[in-house]
């Protein structure tokens, strides 16, 4: 029996197997582990060279995900379409993922090199939040879309029922307060980017013509402008 429409090269019985601990880390947290290669392929980061790594499972899971806490959203609440579409771009963000990912011991199951380890690999929120996203593919192509939607549920409760993104986001706000505060629209640069790729350290400046500047570093472009953003506000608004 094929469970949830599987396909592919991850079910060449050739690829490694799963070690007994994270098959037992895995299905302690929630996932149904039937192709063993495929959720090898899921926990490999591209740094080990094997054929067959987690990019194209993240790709797929970012989806389920984003359709997951779609379909939730909509379901628990009458906001409008602005009001949903910002709490699901905090809930499905990378910094999210990876939130997730460190609250289930994600980073101790990685296979990645020993190298991209020393460099700090298992704690950028690039590679979890990567990951994380591959796992919850590789529970969609193993158990189908409905098992796969109820761990999104499960895992992601916290930050759902939290009230996660109900904020604004801090790039939104600060570009609202220049509107009505009769300033130019904010200009973003980055000044500085520094590690390797899949640990990469961005530090972005933030600037209002005639008001001033702040600064923030972070795992990701995205997310240095967003921090930087926050501190402009603290600082001028």
């Amino acid at each position: 029996m094929v469970h949830g429409g599987a396909v592919g090269p991850y079910r060449r019985k050739h690829l490694s197997q799963l070690e007994p601990e994270a098959r037992e880390w895995l299905e302690k947290t929630g996932f149904t582990v039937r192709d063993e290669a495929l959720w090898q392929a899921a926990l490999t980061h591209g740094s080990m060279g094997e054929k067959r790594d987690y990019e194209r499972l993240e790709f797929l899971g970012d989806r389920v995900l984003g359709l997951s806490i779609a379909q939730w959203l909509f379901d628990q609440s009458d906001a409008p379409e602005g009001k949903l579409a910002q709490r699901l771009n905090a809930i499905v963000s990378r910094e999210m993922c990876a939130t997730i990912a460190r609250g289930i011991d994600l980073s101790e199951h990685i296979r990645i090199s020993r190298q991209a380890r020393a460099d700090g690999g298992r704690d950028s929120d690039n590679i979890l939040g990567d990951v994380m996203e591959s796992l919850l593919g590789a529970q969609f192509i193993d158990n189908g879309f409905d098992e796969a939607r109820e761990l999104v549920q499960l895992l992601w409760r916290p930050a759902l029922e939290g009230g996660a993104g109900e904020s604004k986001h801090p790039k939104s706000a600060l570009q609202e307060w220049a509107a009505g505060s009769r300033r130019k629209p904010p200009e973003y640069d980055v000044i500085d980017r520094s590690g390797p790729d899949h640990a990469a350290r961005f530090t972005v400046r933030v600037k209002v013509h005639k008001v001033g500047e702040a600064e923030a570093t972070a795992a990701s472009k995205g997310e240095a402008e967003k921090a930087a953003a926050k501190a402009f506000m603290e600082k001028y608004a």
